[in-house]
């Protein structure tokens, strides 16, 4: 198979779709982001890459806080709204009529409608070239109880799903189990 040299280029075809919130101007702000990870299982961390000159940036930087929010499909269009529109000129979470609650952590708002929420309370934060990577301790995690089957979550009662950039800027749904993890590989021991 031959390869073609590209040049360096963002070519991450999984990345998830999450609703990063915060408060800002005493009123819940969410966006958009797709540059989210977990960095860490024990303790567990998560980091969102933001754009300095974003709204939601502002927010995390003045509170040191910040949730994930997890939307399943059916939030789509409030997920993609988020990302189009910032928070400096419309209520996103009024328009969006997310139900916003708050846990221990009192300026990073969880949307009620999203199955999964993290609250995180900022670690580190590293400025990269055209992002900033804020890493949070994860300090509570609210999942639905309509998502849990024998009272743990699973993907396909979440529902999550991704966006890609290539060939065009799309949103994805999951796909289908196809193997065992830490299970298949043993086929070539």
């Amino acid at each position: 198979m031959g390869k073609v040299q590209t040049g360096p280029q963002r070519f991450n075809y999984l990345m998830p779709v999450v609703l990063v919130g915060t408060t800002i101007n005493d009123r819940p702000n969410f966006m958009t982001v797709a540059s989210c990870g977990e960095v860490c299982a024990e303790p567990p961390m998560v980091s969102v890459a933001i754009r300095r000159h974003r709204y939601t940036h502002g927010g995390i930087r003045q509170h040191m806080t910040f949730s994930v929010n997890i939307p399943s499909m059916e939030q789509v269009k409030e997920a993609d709204f988020c990302g189009i529109t910032t928070g400096a000129k419309v209520d996103k979470a009024a328009r969006c009529k997310f139900k916003v609650f708050y846990g221990k952590l009192r300026d990073a708002p969880l949307i009620e409608q999203c199955p999964v929420n993290l609250g995180c309370r900022v670690i580190q934060i590293i400025n990269l070239g055209s992002h900033t990577l804020f890493i949070g301790s994860i300090e509570e995690t609210h999942v639905s109880e309509s998502v849990l089957v024998n009272g743990k979550p699973t993907i396909n009662s979440i529902q999550p799903f991704i966006y890609s950039m290539v060939p065009s800027t799309t949103y994805y749904q999951l796909g289908e189990e196809m193997a065992r993890a830490f299970s298949i590989g043993k086929e070539l021991k």
